[in-house]
């Protein structure tokens, strides 16, 4: 019997190592053609993701407009096209088991979902049984609740029976909202500020993939 039947999953740095790789290289990219006065490192780069968020980092801290945004978002997306993340070891595994088990697996994402999709295909993980991505309103996307009150309107499951896992506090928002069990994802930095926060507020949380499968699992 499954732990969970409905595994609800965050893509950017908990499925995907992909902020090192490709989200932060554009950011940066970005900023020394439109921004070149602002500076920011990798570590500042997950912190602000990880609170305020992105909405806010690049509106409040890096000083763009609505239109800048849309733009940036364009930049993102054609560079995002071009650059495909690997899956963390150990995660194919563990949602291969979810749904040979007879499990749902649910991606919401600050990712589109066509290249959440593209990632799954080229990383050989099995297909996702819905997307919440970046292509949805901004008041529907997470911290927002909608993501979840549709899965569960969608497949009838209880909050007690869906299992959020997330790196970053917009998931632990979400999941809070509407009291559905979360499992931080801190397999993909070592930020201290994110560490203390999830493991002081936060149902449970992994540094290790496989030791977060053996859990699940359990």
């Amino acid at each position: 019997m499954l732990r969970y039947p409905c595994l609800i999953v965050d893509h950017d740095d908990t499925v995907v190592n992909s902020t090192a790789t490709v989200h932060y290289p554009c950011f940066i990219s970005y900023c020394e053609t439109y921004f070149p006065d602002y500076h920011c490192t990798l570590e500042d780069y997950l912190r602000k993701n990880f609170d305020p968020g992105v909405v806010a980092f690049f509106r409040d801290e890096v000083g763009m407009s609505e239109e800048q945004m849309l733009h940036e978002q364009t930049y993102w997306n054609a560079y995002v096209k071009q650059h495909v993340p690997q899956a963390y070891p150990g995660i194919r595994g563990i949602l291969e088991k979810q749904k040979q088990l007879g499990g749902k697996i649910c991606v919401v994402s600050h990712s589109y979902a066509e290249n959440i999709l593209r990632d799954y295909r080229e990383n050989h993980l099995p297909q996702p049984d819905a997307v919440f991505g970046w292509e949805y309103p901004r008041e529907k996307r997470k911290p927002s609740p909608f993501p979840l009150e549709e899965i569960m309107r969608r497949y009838g499951f209880r909050p007690e029976e869906m299992l959020v896992v997330d790196d970053l506090k917009p998931g632990y928002d979400m999941a809070r909202a509407v009291h559905v069990p979360f499992a931080a994802a801190l397999w993909s930095n070592e930020v201290p500020e994110i560490r203390q926060f999830m493991r002081e507020n936060c149902d449970t949380a992994f540094t290790d993939v496989d030791d977060f499968g053996e859990w699940l699992f359990s």
